[in-house]
């Protein structure tokens, strides 16, 4: 029978960082929760909104991105599009695909909802450049290392 490997225990300043990851995501969004709540929207409808004031994207594409089930995409949609936030079109990629773009409307509402985000705005602020630059350098590679 063979021997199970040894556990490898991350160190106290590890356990550290990543429960001060978890209480910033905590708050992150919460924060964004109640900004939704003043546009009359679920978290998940504001995050896709959020996401097609960048780019309009396939419906798979937006489940990807929100760690979704492409049908839970398309009633969100469905709903953004009742209110005339989001509108589909033609891929000019693909014709047969379908895209969800944000209206102008929408547009909108996304650049409320990131101006009303202030959780990290106001520490951020308190940053230098150089140390919100670092800041930055340092989440990037922890998600380059991640994929």
């Amino acid at each position: 029978m063979a021997t199970p490997e040894k556990i490898r225990r991350p160190d106290p300043l590890t356990v550290e960082i990543v429960d001060l990851i978890g209480d910033v995501v905590a708050r992150f969004y919460a924060d964004y929760e109640d900004a939704a709540a003043e546009q009359a929207l679920t978290g998940a409808q504001a995050r896709l909104l959020s996401l097609l004031s960048l780019e309009p994207l396939p419906m798979r594409r937006l489940a990807q991105r929100l760690k979704c089930e492409p049908s839970n995409v398309t009633g969100i949609v469905d709903r953004l599009e009742a209110r005339g936030l989001v509108e589909r079109r033609p891929d000019p990629a693909d014709r047969r695909v379908k895209v969800a773009a944000a209206t102008e409307e929408g547009l909108g509402v996304a650049a409320s909802l990131r101006d009303s985000l202030n959780f990290a705005r106001e520490p951020l602020a308190g940053l230098s450049q150089d140390e919100r630059l670092s800041l930055r350098d340092l989440l990037l590679r922890m998600l380059e290392v991640a994929r």
